[in-house]
């Protein structure tokens, strides 16, 4: 029965929980480390990690996808990013940390968008997911609803294997004004590679993406405390722990409903420590998509600077740009350790190892059984 709570005379809400809100139970057995997996596949692609990256310029470059794929993990192109809009995007985010000495605040957003106007240019989209084809990585890269028909040839074009469709929140049929609407039923239809929709916060809109054909579901829109604004901006929040709960349950469903058609569930947002990781895993995601932990990594193309794809909305912006975590590692360290921080910063997926370990689970589709008290 749902937890329904009364806000005012005739009214009431739904009582929602967050990952900080809840805390895995460990069972009766426990297991070495040395002897679990983290390992996870969608479609015909296997990962070593449950990590998919934001996409986002501060996180991922070609050269960052590369190394994020070369140690177990996917990392997403934004097709949308600078990397498709400028020559030298490297040069276009040194402007970005010399503006950041800047005292205004905006002036950073200012910027972006001004970098955001430039138009996508195909041949520079192509280029640099030709770097990461070569490498022998899996290509991915992410487009917005708005601009999904108009980009994804040039994608396929270019090689991308996994294609994500992802905005704020995703329907299953996206609607304007002015141009026929994007159904993704037939768009997904139409292609020959897998793709991930979201971001969705509720049963309904995931089980809707899941009967368009989608391989994944994303839950969340990349929540980042004192960096993304969605919540203050459009009023709109996504508790995770709930939201990714009832993901997975649609999951459950429509795998019943197709006869055993299994679509993944990724979790984006609200997560700042490995300790999340494992709970969004325990909440039922397949996979996380991490944006302003991987900040810190050396590799990261932002210099430490942190911000999503929302930051450069001409009209509206969604996101600060903001220092990440005040960490110096490389993202071997970050992803597997070793670590001597104590916050659960570093060593992110060493730390879920630990965590199948402790409760007594050997993959990740055991660990999502794992039992979970709520925090009053």
């Amino acid at each position: 029965m749902r937890d329904l709570v009364e806000i005012g005379m005739g009214r009431t809400a739904r009582r929602a929980y967050d990952l900080d809100d809840v805390e895995i139970v460990p069972s009766r057995r426990t297991r070495s480390s040395a002897v679990v997996s983290t390992a996870w596949q969608i479609d015909a692609y296997r990962f070593d990690l449950p990590l998919v990256t934001h996409p986002t310029d501060a996180v991922v470059s070609p050269e960052s996808a590369v190394a994020i794929g070369k140690l177990g993990g996917l990392g997403v192109l934004n097709a949308e990013g600078l990397w498709a809009r400028h020559a030298d995007a490297e040069a276009a985010i040194g402007r970005l940390a010399e503006t950041a000495k800047d005292e205004d605040p905006t002036a950073l957003v200012r910027l972006l968008q001004e970098l955001h106007s430039a138009p996508v240019q195909p041949e520079l989209l192509g280029q640099a997911l030709r770097t990461v084809r070569e490498s022998g990585a899996t290509v991915a890269a992410r487009v917005s609803p708005q601009h999904a028909a108009e980009l994804t040839p040039h994608l396929i074009a270019a090689g991308v294997e996994i294609l994500v469709v992802q905005g704020t929140i995703v329907s299953a049929e996206h609607v304007a004004r002015d141009d026929d609407p994007l159904d993704l039923k037939d768009f997904i239809g139409r292609l020959d590679v897998p793709v991930i929709a979201g971001g969705v916060a509720d049963y309904r809109t995931a089980m809707h993406l899941m009967r368009t054909g989608a391989a994944g579901v994303i839950v969340g829109h990349g929540y980042t405390p004192g960096i993304t604004s969605t919540d203050r901006v459009l009023g709109i929040g996504v508790p995770m722990a709930t939201a990714i709960i009832d993901a997975a349950a649609a999951r459950r469903d429509y795998l019943d409903e197709t006869g055993g058609r299994y679509v993944h569930v990724l979790a984006d947002g609200g997560m700042t420590s490995s300790g999340d990781i494992a709970k969004a895993i325990a909440c039922g995601a397949d996979a996380v998509m991490l944006g302003a932990p991987l900040a810190a990594a050396s590799e990261a193309p932002g210099h430490g600077l942190y911000w999503t794809a929302a930051a450069a909305h001409p009209s509206l912006p969604r996101s600060r740009v903001a220092a990440g975590p005040d960490l110096k590692v490389d993202l071997k360290t970050l992803l597997y350790g070793p670590s001597s921080d104590a916050e659960g910063a570093v060593n992110l997926f060493g730390a879920l190892r630990r965590a199948l370990a402790k409760t007594g689970y050997s993959d990740l589709k055991e660990f999502q059984k794992v039992g979970l008290s709520v925090r009053r």
